[in-house]
């Protein structure tokens, strides 16, 4: 079994709480509608983010140099991202659930200082998952006006541990924004404090919009000729009566899990590629799909997963799924959707092997081929084909058969964010803790490696560690 250091209980101190909003009369009340793209993540649990930065400082002054920047840049980058400091109305059926800022809307921004061995938390071993979610925000609570709930967006965290580092939580909910967008909001705000020098007046007013990518907000190009927005309502409208946004799921509890980071480096990528293409050259539908470093990643960190688990209850019949996502800016033909788009517009993807085919002799092949191809339909056909059956698939999936989910891409660049303190030494995807799902970025130490981010128990950690190490290397030989 792999050996965990002991649960580090660095005690956690609330210095300050505030409330950030845009620049006072910088933004309109604004009503914005969900399409069916964000519909479709109404149910979905939190996102969580950390950001480690190591920084030198007491805690004395960066709350007197450096807060007072990050709370002004926060303030004017919001100016941009206002939905974050809006608020999700839901009202009961069958008015539509939307998007609204108004003027005294605002993010609750919490500064903590903690005890904490930060270079312990930059480290790739393994730790207890629990370590972590000290220093993710909490979201303030739901409320309710007459029948309608009220549900804030994002919360934000700073922790400081004294003369070592910082690190940036966010949590936010997934109907407001998918990865592009929340990569875009953070790599926005970390450029407009980094550009400032410490005195407040100097810090730009905001994003330039002759040279930075502002977010567009305009839903009015995002066609829905299929009428996926209503059987996406009626779904919802199905589900959220029993649906409790605050609980976790059944049977994922953080007392025995274990969090690691893997990495792949890019000559062993490119060794990998250099397997697969040589693996399927004779195979009929090897020119059908392209395999990129995703599609590697995804392929070796399924089959590792699939065979470290604990249970011995096997079938070789049995499905298994796998879930991803695929970003739809500029692959809608007939309305491209520009990168700055800023909500959500994703593709939901899945894929599926039996036990057999994926613990077999040939299953890191049999399944990069099976999400390979699942990419190659999305060029081919379009990401909307069969959209009309996403969350009825979800559903099905969840409830009915063992499947793997991954957050992130190596492609969005979470280790970009500079806020003038480099670039992050550690970034976490914190939401894989409850939920059967991994975590890609690329590698923040390499160009063109990935990094993966798996939480287990300590058995099958141990087990998968070994999987991961020993397939890496027959592989990419």
């Amino acid at each position: 079994m792999i050996m965990v250091p002991p649960l580090q209980h660095g005690s956690v101190k609330l210095l300050e709480q505030s409330q950030l909003s845009p620049p006072p009369g910088s933004v309109a009340t604004t009503s914005l509608p969900l399409t069916f793209f964000d519909i479709s993540w109404l149910l979905c649990r939190h996102m969580q983010r950390l950001n480690f930065y190591q920084l030198s400082t007491s805690t004395q002054n960066f709350i007197h140099h450096h807060l007072p920047i990050l709370k002004l840049s926060l303030s004017l980058t919001l100016r941009h991202f206002f939905p974050f400091a809006g608020n999700l109305i839901s009202p009961p059926s069958p008015a539509h659930p939307h998007i609204l800022f108004t003027g005294c809307d605002s993010v609750t921004l919490s500064v903590y200082e903690s005890e904490a061995n930060c270079q312990r938390l930059f480290a790739h071993g393994p730790r207890a998952a629990e370590e972590l979610h000290p220093f993710i925000p909490n979201l303030p609570p739901a409320r309710k006006e007459g029948e309608t709930r009220v549900l804030p967006l994002m919360a934000l965290q700073v922790t400081i541990f004294p003369e070592s580092g910082i690190c940036i939580g966010v949590r936010f909910s997934h109907v407001a924004a998918d990865g592009r967008a929340f990569n875009h909001f953070m790599k926005s705000w970390a450029s407009i404090c980094k550009k400032s020098t410490g005195d407040s007046g100097s810090i730009p007013l905001g994003l330039d919009e002759s040279r930075d990518a502002i977010p567009s907000h305009d839903r009015a190009g995002i066609e829905d000729p299929n009428g996926l927005k209503s059987i996406f309502l009626d779904e919802w409208w199905t589900l959220a009566s029993t649906w409790d946004e605050d609980a976790g799921p059944p049977g994922h509890s953080l007392e025995h899990k274990v969090r690691a980071t893997f990495v792949l480096s890019q000559a062993q990528i490119e060794r990998l590629k250099a397997w697969t293409t040589d693996q399927v050259s004779n195979d009929s539908d090897s020119t059908s799909f392209r395999a990129s470093s995703f599609v590697l990643t995804c392929a070796l960190i399924w089959v590792c997963l699939i065979k470290s688990e604990e249970s011995d209850i096997k079938n070789d019949n049995d499905l298994l799924y796998f879930i991803f996502v695929a970003d739809c800016r500029n692959r809608l033909s007939k309305c491209p959707i520009p990168d700055n788009y800023f909500g959500n517009c994703l593709s939901i993807c899945f894929v599926r092997l039996t036990r057999k085919e994926l613990t077999g002799e040939n299953g890191m092949v049999e399944a990069m081929k099976v999400i390979g191809k699942r990419i190659g339909e999305l060029e081919k056909n379009g990401p909307l084909e069969g959209a009309e059956k996403w969350m009825v698939k979800w559903k099905e999936v969840a409830e009915r058969w063992k499947h793997v989910t991954v957050a992130g891409s190596p492609r969005l660049g979470a280790y970009d964010p500079d806020f003038g303190w480099g670039k992050p030494k550690k970034v976490e995807f914190v939401q894989i803790d409850r939920s059967v799902a991994f975590s890609v970025a690329e590698n923040g130490n390499e160009e063109g490696g990935v990094e993966v981010g798996v939480a287990l128990t300590s058995a099958q950690m141990s087990c998968f560690k070994s999987l991961f190490e020993r397939n890496l290397k027959a592989w990419s030989k």
